[in-house]
């Protein structure tokens, strides 16, 4: 399984960005994703995550409301809309699939991971 997350830039605050992570050498429809960010000198932080059809997705407090996650099965590929940006929102996003665990935050249910991507939200 290989995943390539893009999308990423520099944003002011209050912007938007869209997140893309294209997923290959996987039947991606069988795979529960989600998306993490890891700010310079942090821990790897759980975003939002979404199960193999769709149907349920689940936020972290801190992005509830203003991202959304999503996936187009029939492209292999998973989005994140990130609106209302702020300065803490800096972080490199990464994407990361996960099977047989449904929704999870904890980065230990996901077996393979994108190499993120670098937001950065000025102020």
């Amino acid at each position: 399984v290989q995943l390539q997350a893009s999308g990423g830039g520099l944003v002011q605050a209050g912007g938007s960005l869209r997140l893309s992570c294209a997923a290959s050498g996987c039947t991606f429809s069988g795979y529960d994703m989600g998306w993490f960010r890891q700010a310079p000198g942090k821990g790897r932080e759980f975003v939002a995550a979404i199960i193999w059809n769709g149907g349920t997705t689940d936020y972290s407090g801190s992005v509830q409301g203003r991202f959304t996650i999503s996936r187009d099965n029939a492209k292999n590929t998973l989005y994140l809309q990130m609106n209302s940006l702020k300065p803490e929102d800096t972080a490199v996003y990464s994407c990361a699939a996960s099977l047989g665990y449904g929704l999870r935050r904890t980065p230990s249910h996901y077996s393979y991971w994108g190499q993120g991507t670098q937001v950065t939200v000025s102020s």
